[in-house]
């Protein structure tokens, strides 16, 4: 039997913009609006709007969550103090391959939300209640029922403003936000998170709130001038950012080292055993992630081989960077290779130059490069 395609609550709110439909992960979420150059450029100018809803936000409660924490996550949740406090972090099997990566926000020492990518949502949870044996900890997933929540990301330079002129009643408790904290707030139909993060290189929101409200506050920063983006433009605000895709630049075959995530790996607590510790230790360093700059006319694209003195590697996401005006990619690639060296990269059987770079291209809309 097929599978159904799963609708955010925000579908016909797509429909009504003129979102050209197309499935991911299983979800019917727009691929854009009329023009992702356009979106793209809005987003790095002033403020853009994408609807994450697919996404699953998995509530974690209970008198062992910061222990159970400590032992599923490869980043060590005993740094977070302040409620609302975001860690970025990886889910890794035994092996010490990335399961997912994530996000999780620390309220208190027994209540914690996690948030995971919308394809390895049911495999993530299926992880978790696997090792829940031994802990007093309670997961609730919240995609379904009166408890689902939407989640909207509002990204731009002229984001959290824009926001805060459609919710004019949260703008206290979003703006006093740092980067990479949350807030809870209180809306009509239920709480909210504001958190000050996002999956674009830009400045922004992403906020958390119960289904039933999410096309009130989509139509109330359609009002406000933000613009509606669709997954393209997040793919190549993403990529100029130098931010992972799961089952593209990761996956369970690749540990953090390799995909560039080492920093996520917190290894300074040596008592702490976490899943894949042990793996990590042994697996041999044979390559690592950079960024690739095209020299030459072309795209760079995912699988794409890439040649070097040290050996081969290969594209694993690449695209063409409507702010760069060249074609960028994130590589992974031998490890003794490093930026500044010029390496080939096969392009329908062409070989094309290419230059290593630092694996983030554009922040705030200015260029690294």
């Amino acid at each position: 039997m097929p599978q159904r395609t799963l609708r955010t609550p925000l579908y016909s709110a797509h429909l009504a913009a003129g979102g050209r439909m197309v499935d991911f992960a299983g979800w019917e979420m727009p691929i854009h609006y009329g023009s992702q150059i356009e979106e793209h450029h809005a987003v790095r100018r002033h403020a853009g709007m994408f609807d994450v809803s697919h996404m699953c936000a998995i509530d974690l409660v209970g008198a062992d969550a910061t222990a159970y924490l400590r032992r599923l996550l490869a980043n060590d949740v005993a740094r977070l103090a302040t409620p609302g406090k975001a860690l970025y972090s990886c889910l890794l099997n035994d092996d010490g391959g990335i399961i997912d990566d994530l996000i999780v926000y620390f309220f208190t020492p027994t209540r914690y939300r996690l948030v995971v990518n919308a394809g390895t949502a049911e495999k993530d949870l299926a992880w978790l209640r696997t090792h829940l044996a031994g802990f007093a900890v309670e997961l609730t997933p919240r995609r379904e029922g009166e408890t689902a929540l939407a989640m909207i990301a509002v990204q731009g330079p002229e984001a959290r403003e824009r926001f805060c002129t459609a919710v004019p009643a949260a703008r206290g408790a979003a703006m006093a936000l740092i980067p990479f904290q949350a807030a809870e707030w209180q809306g009509e139909k239920g709480d909210w998170m504001i958190a000050r993060t996002g999956y674009t290189g830009e400045d922004g929101f992403e906020i958390s709130l119960p289904a039933s409200e999410a096309t009130t506050l989509w139509q109330a920063l359609l009002a406000v001038g933000v613009k509606p983006c669709g997954l393209g433009a997040r793919d190549t605000l993403r990529l100029e950012a130098g931010m992972n895709l799961y089952g593209q630049d990761m996956d369970e075959r690749i540990s953090p080292y390799e995909a560039g995530l080492r920093w996520t790996v917190d290894l300074k607590d040596v008592a702490r055993d976490f899943i894949g510790k042990s793996a990590l230790a042994r697996r041999r360093l044979t390559h690592q992630f950079h960024g690739l700059l095209l020299l030459e006319r072309g795209v760079l694209r995912a699988h794409q081989h890439v040649f070097t003195p040290h050996g081969e590697g290969e594209v694993t996401s690449g695209t063409f960077s409507p702010t760069l005006n060249q074609s960028i990619a994130l590589a992974r690639l031998p490890a003794d290779i490093a930026p500044g060296s010029e390496v080939g990269v096969e392009i329908r059987d062409k070989r094309l130059k290419a230059r290593v770079v630092k694996p983030v291209f554009v922040r705030h809309g200015i260029s690294l490069l």
